[in-house]
């Protein structure tokens, strides 16, 4: 069997609270998710048919995922963006300071 170790790849994340615009209506997220927000790849729908669209979904290659409060959001190496449940994350990845 052989082993391997995934490539230390810095990425680009933020912790989704629930919103992504301030009180004033301006973006508080950063640039790159608001594109592809206004793209589409990203959408506020519903979890069933009865409820409004206020639950965010971003689409993958595979099918479009649930955010849920509290989930990274992370930019990934090709520019395709996913959400990321908090404990993965915090496991999987160390703060870098610019």
């Amino acid at each position: 069997m052989t082993r391997y170790i995934k490539k230390p790849i810095p990425i680009e994340a933020f912790q989704y609270d629930g919103d992504l615009v301030n009180r004033f209506g301006k973006p508080y997220v950063p640039q790159w998710f608001m594109k592809e927000f206004n793209k589409k790849n990203a959408y506020y729908g519903s979890l069933s048919k009865n409820e409004p669209p206020c639950e965010l979904f971003i689409k993958t290659l595979e099918v479009s995922m649930h955010v849920s409060v509290g989930d990274y959001i992370i930019k990934g190496v090709c520019g395709e963006i996913y959400p990321c449940k908090k404990e993965i994350f915090e496991e999987s990845y160390d703060k870098v300071e610019i």
